[in-house]
């Protein structure tokens, strides 16, 4: 779910503080719940802010600087290698996910390519 705006945060907030609508108008008039703006209460109270908390962060990934440049490598001298020996050859326990994520990092699309012949079910 997106963050709401910071003007739209700083109008809530300016018309809590001026009493110039009741709670129920500034609901429907900025179109934002009920909990909003007791968060919003509450956040400015605690720090002074209206600004959006800060993200937290998320898992970090399983292939970083040097685990990367090993990746790059072995790519670069197997271009045709799949996923799955790519994984294998880090030695790493990680997804496929993860090597997938870690090549697009370093910039390596994926290569489509046609195996055998094409079909010959055009009409002549």
């Amino acid at each position: 779910m997106k963050a709401y705006s910071l003007d739209l945060r700083r109008r809530a907030m300016a018309a809590i503080e001026n009493d110039t609508m009741s709670h129920a108008e500034i609901l429907e008039h900025f179109r934002v719940s009920a909990t909003f703006i007791y968060l919003l209460k509450k956040r400015v109270k605690e720090t002074g802010s209206v600004h959006t908390k800060p993200h937290g962060g998320g898992m970090p990934g399983k292939f970083t600087g040097k685990k990367l440049e090993r990746i790059r490598t072995f790519v670069e001298k197997n271009p045709d290698a799949t996923l799955q020996e790519i994984l294998n050859h880090t030695g790493e326990k990680a997804s496929i996910m993860a090597v997938s994520r870690a090549l697009d990092r370093l910039g390596f699309r994926r290569k489509k390519s046609r195996y055998g012949h094409r079909s010959k079910i055009d009409r002549t």
